[in-house]
């Protein structure tokens, strides 16, 4: 799919705007430090992040061998509280988010965020990265039905902010953003510095790999 001139880019959050990933290993290790299981290295974290944190936590105790289904309700609200306490206390913006959400900004286009984290987590990154005033719609993992890759939520943003699909594209940095664009019937975009299951994005087929999300506002505001 080629979109000629954009009018709405949605974009995913974790590894995509924000390095998150030391902020969720951390809670995390916390964790498994108070059931006694072991560590878990930044890497393993890294594989398992794209399908909100439940399932990040699902697959490292099954990669730990604990049987996860049996103890997950015990140990997401301990999750929670730990994440609750450090969730925008360090994680950064990649370099030049700001500077390219003001230039698409200034372009009037509509932006929206589809994440997979839990809404009030993602509300807090994004205020505390002082990106939330560039966003019409965010939508996290809790906000509908529905999460990624279902279409549900891209499209809840093409139907609100009143874009068809052929104006719209998605930019993330997992196959579960590529499929999920898909599925919405939009542009699946890229950057290949996310976390995509440790899997080379380009893999997944996307309509098109921006090496940073500048390059990107790049590319949309030239359209323009």
């Amino acid at each position: 799919m080629r979109v000629m001139k954009t009018r709405l880019v949605t974009f995913d959050l974790d590894g995509t705007l924000i390095d998150t990933a030391p902020e969720l290993a951390l809670a995390v290790n916390r964790v498994l430090d108070g059931y006694g299981y072991p560590a878990v290295t930044l890497d393993t974290v890294i594989g398992h992040i794209g399908n909100g944190t439940r399932v990040l936590m699902q697959r490292v105790l099954t990669g730990l061998g604990v049987e996860a289904d049996i103890v997950l309700d015990q140990i997401m609200p301990v999750f929670d509280a730990h994440y609750d306490a450090i969730a925008g206390t360090t994680a950064q913006p990649y370099p030049r988010v700001h500077d390219a959400l003001a230039r698409l900004r200034s372009a009037d286009m509509h932006m929206a965020v589809v994440t997979n984290k839990d809404y009030r987590f993602a509300q807090r990154l994004l205020q505390q990265a002082k990106l939330a005033p560039y966003f019409d719609v965010v939508l996290g993992g809790d906000s509908l039905p529905y999460r990624k890759p279902h279409p549900l939520p891209i499209r809840y943003c093409l139907d609100h902010l009143k874009v068809p699909g052929h104006a719209a594209a998605h930019l993330g940095d997992s196959r579960t953003d590529v499929q999920s664009a898909r599925r919405a019937g939009v542009a699946a975009w890229v950057v290949p510095y996310g976390y995509n299951h440790g899997e080379p994005i380009a893999n997944a087929r996307p309509d098109r790999v921006f090496a940073t999300i500048d390059e990107m506002a790049d590319h949309v505001v030239s359209l323009h």
